[in-house]
């Protein structure tokens, strides 16, 4: 029963004409991203805790974002 080729095309005209071809691929991407959110949300305690392990070493930069900041920070003993 489901949705067949020329009710697809009617359906993808429409949004055509309602948000215009350059906002369409943003809202694809926006509404592929909600839907990962949402399979992310409703995901086991076990995938959550193997996710955490593997962010845990990705913010090495910020030692060196420190060491900018404190290279453009005027000095105290000057």
């Amino acid at each position: 029963m489901g949705l067949k080729l020329p009710e697809i095309l009617l359906i993808f005209a429409a949004l055509l004409l309602l948000f215009g071809g350059s906002r369409l691929p943003q809202l694809g991407s926006s509404l592929g991203s909600a839907l990962r959110n949402f399979k992310r949300g409703f995901s086991s305690d076990e995938e959550k805790d193997d996710a955490s392990d593997k962010k845990t070493g990705t913010l090495s930069a910020s030692t060196t974002v420190d060491k900018d900041v404190a290279a453009k920070s005027p000095s105290h003993n000057a």
